[in-house]
Formats: C-alpha cells, sequence, structure tokens
C-alpha cells in the first residue's frame, strides 16, 4: 500500500520533472530492470507544502472508492488542478465529455465520450467507479438508473467515472473532506434558518 510520503513524493517528482505518472512508473520500471537503485523519490518531510499536500490527499481519500493511489494519479496529472477552473474542464481534460456526431437533421449518431483527453485520469478512475457503485448510495442510483435506460454498463460507470472526478475537484478545491449527505444537511440547516426567521 502506498504511504502519504511516498504518494507526495511521487507527485513533487512528477511536477519537478514535468511527466505524467504513467512515464514515472515506465521511468522507475526501466530503472529497477536494469539493476540500478531506481528513480529517487526527494521530498522534504517538514516543509509546509508536504502537510499540505498529505492533507489533500487525505480529504480527497475520504470519497468512498477514491483511495492514495488514484487521489496522487489526478493530482499529479492535473498539476494539482492548477489550470482547471470548473468542472466541465476537468471532465473535459479527462475526455469524458459527451461528443454527439450530428449534420443536419439525416445523420445522428450515438453519444460517445471524446476520449480526446488525458488517459491516465480515465484509467485512474474506472476501479474507483467500480468501487463507488458498490459502497455509494448515491453513485449506485445513477448507475442503476442509467443501465436500466440504455441497457448498457458501461455507461453508467462512465458517468460515474466523471462524477468522481467532478467530486474529487470540488473536495480538493473546497479544503474539506467529502461529507456523505451534503445535500440534504444543507437543505436542512437552509429550512432551519428560514424557521427561524
Amino acid at each position: 500500500m502506498l504511504s502519504s510520503s511516498e504518494a507526495i513524493g511521487i507527485v513533487e517528482t512528477c511536477r519537478k520533472y514535468g511527466v505524467s505518472t504513467g512515464t514515472f512508473y515506465s521511468w522507475k520500471k526501466k530503472h529497477e530492470s536494469q539493476g540500478e537503485a531506481g528513480l529517487k523519490v526527494t521530498y522534504d518531510t517538514k516543509s509546509k507544502e508536504h502537510k499540505q499536500a498529505e492533507e489533500e490527499l487525505k480529504n480527497i481519500c475520504t470519497i468512498p472508492g477514491v483511495g492514495m493511489l488514484t487521489a496522487v494519479i489526478v493530482i499529479a496529472e492535473t498539476n494539482g488542478f492548477e489550470l482547471i477552473r470548473n468542472k466541465k474542464q476537468i471532465t473535459s481534460y479527462a475526455g469524458l465529455d459527451i461528443k454527439e456526431k450530428q449534420s443536419g437533421t439525416s445523420i445522428r449518431s450515438k453519444t460517445r465520450i471524446s476520449k480526446k483527453g488525458n488517459r491516465n485520469l480515465r484509467k485512474a478512475m474506472h476501479l474507483p467507479s467500480l468501487s463507488a457503485v458498490k459502497y455509494n448510495k448515491t453513485h449506485k442510483e445513477l448507475y442503476l438508473r442509467l443501465t436500466a435506460k440504455s441497457g448498457v454498463k458501461m455507461k453508467g460507470l462512465i458517468a460515474v467515472q466523471r462524477k468522481l472526478l467532478e467530486l474529487i475537484y470540488v473536495v480538493y478545491k473546497n479544503k474539506e473532506g467529502f461529507i456523505q449527505n451534503y445535500e440534504q444537511q444543507k437543505r436542512a440547516t437552509l429550512l432551519e434558518i428560514e424557521t427561524a426567521l
């Protein structure tokens, strides 16, 4: 299992060299197979940035289905969501946005995901989506609704992948952990405020 210090070291190394996590792991395999000591992952455990990165990873890992490795891959591939301003951009960057082929009224094909984005992000989100469907009630409902409508299980899984990626982005930007019934709690507090007035 990947410890938080190792995870932060991987993220910092990827940022330092400007490479994706896929490239990092292929470099590491290459160096280890040649009998070398391997790629040096360096990080300062006492720095303020290290503690902040560790806290961000812990917040992301509170999402059901998302583990440390998934959090590291998402943060490293997006460079800490540095250039991403909204949820639509992150789904487009990952290639999970919908594209529709249409020409006038005669040609209309099925909608598909564009796949024009980062394949490492899409690959990293697959297994967490399976776990989220199993353990998270809202993701399970979304999955079941879409598979019942279309009959294709992969469509439901891709929708869950997209929701998970958006959720990771929101948790990272808000710097708070995942709250299971956030919408219900928010409505309840608003209702209490309205009744108090």
